[in-house]
């Protein structure tokens, strides 16, 4: 495990500044965020994955744990993820107009494949296989695109 330390040393301060980008985008256009049904739901998904992010990287950074805490944990963070996500995104899309359902039905998609490699690497823990770090990697890179992606739209796009 002591191989992993700096990275998610790494990922923990990557994710803390992205989502305080996050706060300050929505700060800046809040009125405009709060005029588009969605978009605060939006908002709200991108914390959700840069916060997990967070979370996950300071379970992972915590000293002396067993591989089946690491899984316990993992997975009450990536279930409780996925649910937010989930109920968020069931949201946004029931009440997004036709035009925009395809587009919306793949920022669901992309969201609930960020998340779930979670889950996986929890299964992965439980059964004592070290794999699941791997896994993590892989939520944590869709995560902060999926995450970057929306900032940009909340910072940029919205006011085009």
């Amino acid at each position: 495990m002591n191989e992993w330390h700096d990275l998610f040393v790494a990922t923990a301060g990557a994710s803390a500044a992205l989502t305080g980008l996050i706060f300050v985008g929505v700060s800046i256009n809040l009125a405009r965020i709060l005029s588009i049904p969605k978009l605060p739901g939006r908002a709200l998904l991108s914390l959700i994955l840069l916060m997990s992010i967070l979370i996950i990287s300071i379970v992972l950074l915590m000293p002396q744990q067993s591989i089946t805490i690491i899984g316990i944990e993992i997975l009450i963070a990536g279930v409780c993820c996925w649910l937010f996500a989930l109920r968020i995104d069931m949201s946004i899309h029931r009440n997004t107009s036709k035009e925009f359902k395809n587009l919306n039905l793949f920022n669901l998609l992309f969201d609930q494949v960020a998340v779930l490699p979670y889950c996986i690497a929890a299964i992965f823990f439980l059964t004592g296989n070290e794999s699941g770090f791997y896994c993590i990697i892989i939520a944590f890179i869709l995560s902060f695109i999926k995450a970057m992606a929306d900032a940009w739209v909340l910072l940029i796009e919205i006011n085009r």
